[in-house]
């Protein structure tokens, strides 16, 4: 699902190197990275969040059911909102 980088990590100072060898233009700079686990557990709660704005945007309720329609969106919602 998350396209990842292999990278060595120092266990001391935690600073990450690439396997490839440099081809001598490299320049050093500050990054930010996430771990593959955090950034999957990320796209898991959109997608799930987008369910809902999906469900939300795409349901049309009978004549005279708005407020139960709303009630089981609702439910939905607060559902997915609770999940870690």
């Amino acid at each position: 699902m998350t396209e990842t980088v292999l990278l060595w990590q120092c266990i001391g100072c935690g600073k990450l190197e690439r396997t490839e060898s440099c081809v001598g233009v490299c320049q050093d700079r500050k990054v930010e990275m996430v771990y593959a686990w955090d950034h999957a557990q990320a796209l898991l709660r959109v997608e799930a969040l987008e369910e809902i704005v999906r469900r939300i945007a795409s349901v049309t309720p009978r004549e005279g059911q708005w407020e139960s329609t709303y009630r089981a969106l609702q439910a939905d919602a607060r559902r997915t909102l609770a999940e870690p």
